[in-house]
């Protein structure tokens, strides 16, 4: 029992200064002798949203801002079939009659994106889109459905331009795409796959993307937010909801989507937007040349251990770089004063320069800097433009 006894006064002790341990900080921080250690954790409520300071949880409002003015392009076209070659036998249709005008025709539909521009209803989308339908149907993001016209087209960059008739439009608004960076936030939106209007987004994997093979005028942005089959012409915008692009191309091994997607930056698609909406066709500078990248073989051949250039590679006598004395082999360096260390430089310079203009360009030849006077010339149409009638047009292809 005495054990017992003392067992049960120990217990009674620290149960005594328990309590003291405890209530001694409350007591003295109520008293002012005391404060708080602010390294005390802080719980969350579950049901509380956590505040990520300046980070953005939705983009809810740059999207709707964007999608009203985002279409899907249908586009039809007839096909001719294919006549058995019995049908044109005499004998045959002596027996059986001509059965040639009771032939159906194929229709070949196809489906894309496009963007409406401006208030009166032009609309910009991709050539490939709806080159060479026979009919072109607009379907708008409230529903209301119309006909469209095409104004004209630049198979060059693969850009065109419809129109359509109806009020209250939608009109998407354009930002500046040379002030885009690697890993800048985009969205895609388009119709892929027909299922209807679709956002993706991703970031900027790359600015001013050439030599893909894709359009002879190239100066993509490279994106990985998700572009498929059916996105092409529609919307690539940034987190404000304005359009920095026209989504124009896939890298797909399968036609899936890879995470390597293209669009045409908006400063390229306006200036052409312009000349199409102006005289339905674009106007560029030609100089009759085709011009390859130096390597090592050429820069030995040419006696060009160092410095940047394009060569001619060709040169159509009678255009305005032969005329101006320039011939295969001339390393070219710059035109209209600006450099040219690439050959898209040269394309793309050209393209600016005006018809029946004068410019400068240097060359090297012989480790020589010459410097010439070139009249530019206007670059021939490609497929798809024929219908455009245009006087004095050169022939050949190249630069």
């Amino acid at each position: 029992m005495k054990q017992k006894s003392t067992l049960l006064k120990h217990l009674k002790t620290v149960t005594v200064f328990t309590l003291i341990a405890v209530a001694s900080p409350i007591i003295l921080a109520k008293l002012g002798f005391w404060e708080s250690s602010e390294a005390s954790p802080k719980f969350q409520k579950a049901n509380e949203p956590i505040n990520y300071g300046n980070m953005v949880n939705t983009f809810a409002d740059a999207i709707a801002k964007a999608t009203p003015a985002v279409v899907s392009v249908h586009s039809t076209k007839e096909l001719s079939k294919e006549l058995n070659p019995l049908m044109r036998d005499p004998a045959y249709r002596y027996f059986f009659g001509d059965l040639r005008n009771q032939l159906q025709p194929e229709v070949q539909s196809g489906i894309g994106s496009g963007v409406i521009v401006t208030k009166d209803g032009y609309i910009l989308t991709n050539n490939h889109v709806i080159n060479d339908a026979d009919a072109i149907t607009i379907k708008l993001a409230d529903g209301r459905t119309s006909k469209a016209k095409v104004i004209g087209s630049d198979p060059e960059t693969d850009l065109a331009i419809l129109k359509i008739d109806l009020p209250n439009l939608a009109v998407i608004s354009i930002s500046n795409s040379e002030d885009l960076r690697v890993g800048d936030i985009v969205f895609a939106i388009g119709n892929p796959f027909g299922v209807g209007q679709t956002v993706t987004h991703g970031i900027i994997s790359a600015t001013h993307r050439t030599d893909l093979g894709i359009n002879t005028f190239e100066n993509f942005i490279q994106t990985d937010a998700a572009i498929n089959p059916g996105n092409s012409g529609g919307a690539l915008i940034d987190i404000n909801g304005n359009l920095i692009g026209i989504n124009n191309a896939i890298y797909s091994k399968n036609g899936g989507f890879q995470g390597i997607g293209f669009a045409i930056p908006i400063t390229l698609a306006k200036d052409v937007m312009s000349e199409l909406i102006d005289q339905g066709h674009v106007t560029r500078g030609w100089l009759g040349i085709t011009v390859s990248k130096l390597n090592d073989d050429l820069r030995k051949s040419l006696n060009y251990p160092k410095g940047d250039g394009a060569v001619i590679a060709g040169l159509l006598r009678g255009g305005p770089a032969f005329n101006a004395g320039l011939r295969p082999g001339d390393i070219i360096i710059s035109v209209d004063n600006k450099p040219t260390p690439e050959p898209t430089d040269v394309l793309s310079i050209t393209s600016k320069l005006k018809p029946d203009t004068a410019y400068p360009i240097s060359a090297v030849r012989n480790n020589e800097t010459l410097d010439f006077r070139v009249i530019a010339g206007k670059r021939p149409m490609k497929k798809g433009q024929e219908n455009v009638p245009e006087s004095n047009q050169a022939p050949g292809k190249g630069n």
